[in-house]
């Protein structure tokens, strides 16, 4: 029996999601029935059962969250006249808003109205706190059902001292994970719903001058029909070049993506060939190109070859063109297929070397008795590399060329500082070289159009998610991980 169909029925024997919960269910009711008069009670009071068991410290902290976030969401402390608790959620329905600017003979000034931003915010904040809340209550009711079990087989439940001991031992990686886990939820995870709710919104600078300062309300999936029907503010030259922009962007990303990759395997060889001179001054060369900023390299290349750079005034001084050659599209009238070609090209020389670097190491790990058994058979150069070299090479680095492939989908450094994403054109329309997310920035930042802005941030994260678990789940990398062990 071969060894897949010995690890297969290993990996596939656990149980299902369905399972799973249906179990955290029953343990639930099994806790409620055989625990403590202080494990029910924690169903109610965190940190009843820790208190039953002398576990004072333990149950004042589980009480004291409680206490906390109860707090917050009875009394509903506010930032900006905009509060949090029970009436956060009340908000979230962008139903209860004030348009402001009404003069306040009281206090000789004029009110602030409703803030729909800080409304959104706040309330998923608080759905945040009562996802916590639930958390911390199981895990009050786990401590107290857990010290149960352990005066049932005559152990003394932990001290608050032992636990701690045992954190920095054998769940030393649970007190290292944790803080990670909980700034990705602020720092990332709450920043994205946020940022995926106004996509189901009317908010733009545009309604918003109509409805009043930082107003705006649910709209369903308007927002995504106008993307491709054309319908709604503005949904005709958002729909105009929504799949213009996204047919570039993949053309973009697998250019730039294979150019790179390909080249730097090349180089990498070429480097590395037996009998070269100067290994190490050429390797230092090419290393300079990622030690400057690729800000700085990108800008200068812009200026080169900008209208009044060097190479057109070259040209021009030489007789051989009239007039300059717009080679990044930074004019209306500019070729766009030129410029296309342009960033292609000039992303070769900042993501070259970094291909480079990585695949020398790899070059050197590759058996050299492979090598030494083609010659024997009579394999050329050319057909140790494609039988040998970039089977290996490939295996080793699909992980990175994924990842490469959507950092070029999301590569706005390139387009933004050498073209700025022209040729442009009128309107709200994209550039001829913007990119889904260049294109996201202008519609945001220059044209207020921020729940358009969502919807294009919606769509390049779910291209984004799938090709890469599409890709690697089907990789050797991943279904074949011991083939070069």
């Amino acid at each position: 029996m071969s060894t897949k169909a010995l690890i297969a029925p290993s990996i596939n024997s656990g149980p299902s999601f369905g399972e799973r919960l249906g179990k955290r269910f029953s343990n639930f009711g099994k806790r409620f029935a055989d625990g403590s008069p202080g494990t029910k009670l924690s169903h109610l009071i965190f940190g009843a059962g820790n208190f039953y068991h002398k576990q004072y410290i333990k149950g004042f902290l589980f009480l004291l969250i409680q206490a906390a976030i109860l707090a917050i969401m009875i009394f509903c402390p506010s930032i900006n006249n905009t509060p949090y608790g029970w009436k956060a959620l009340k908000n979230l329905t962008l139903k209860y808003t004030s348009m402001g600017g009404e003069f306040d003979p009281v206090t000789g000034q004029f009110t602030t109205g409703s803030d729909c931003k800080l409304m959104v915010l706040f309330g998923f904040v608080t759905i945040a706190l009562i996802i916590v809340y639930f958390f911390v209550w199981n895990l009050s009711i786990n401590s107290s059902y857990k010290a149960d079990m352990d005066r049932k087989v005559g152990k003394k439940p932990a001290t608050f001292k032992e636990d701690m001991a045992e954190l920095l031992d054998s769940r030393f990686h649970i007190l290292m994970l944790t803080p990670t886990c909980i700034a990705a939820a602020i720092f990332t995870i709450l920043p994205t719903v946020f940022m995926i709710a106004l996509a189901f919104t009317s908010y733009n600078s545009y309604d918003m001058n109509v409805l009043g300062t930082n107003l705006f309300e649910w709209n369903g999936f308007r927002n995504f029909v106008a993307v491709f029907t054309g319908e709604g503010s503005l949904g005709f030259e958002v729909h105009n070049r929504f799949l213009p922009v996204l047919g570039w962007t993949f053309v973009w990303a697998i250019f730039a993506t294979l150019t790179c990759y390909f080249g730097g395997i090349i180089l990498a060889l070429l480097i590395n060939k037996k009998g070269l001179n100067g290994k190490k001054i050429f390797r230092t060369l090419f290393i300079l190109t990622i030690a400057v900023p690729q800000f700085i390299s990108l800008l200068a290349v812009r200026n080169i070859l900008g209208e009044y750079g060097p190479v057109n005034s070259m040209l021009m001084n030489a007789g051989w063109i009239q007039s300059p050659i717009g080679f990044l599209g930074l004019h209306p009238t500019d070729s766009e297929k030129l410029a296309k070609v342009m960033v292609i090209i000039i992303n070769m020389w900042v993501g070259i070397p970094y291909t480079m670097l990585m695949t020398s190491g790899i070059l050197m790990n590759i058996p050299a008795d492979l090598y030494e058994a083609a010659r024997v058979d009579g394999a050329s150069t050319v057909k140790m590399f494609f039988k040998i070299t970039l089977p290996y090479v490939i295996f080793v680095t699909t992980p990175y060329l994924i990842s490469s492939f959507i950092g070029n989908i999301n590569s706005f450094n390139s387009i933004f500082l050498l073209t700025g994403g022209g040729p442009t054109y009128t309107g709200y329309q994209a550039g001829g070289t913007d990119l889904l997310v260049t294109w996201l920035f202008k519609v945001t930042i220059d044209q207020g159009m921020y729940n358009t802005g969502a919807v294009i941030g919606i769509f390049t994260f779910i291209i984004t998610a799938t090709i890469t678990l599409v890709t690697y789940r089907r990789s050797k990398a991943y279904n074949e991980e011991d083939t070069f062990q």
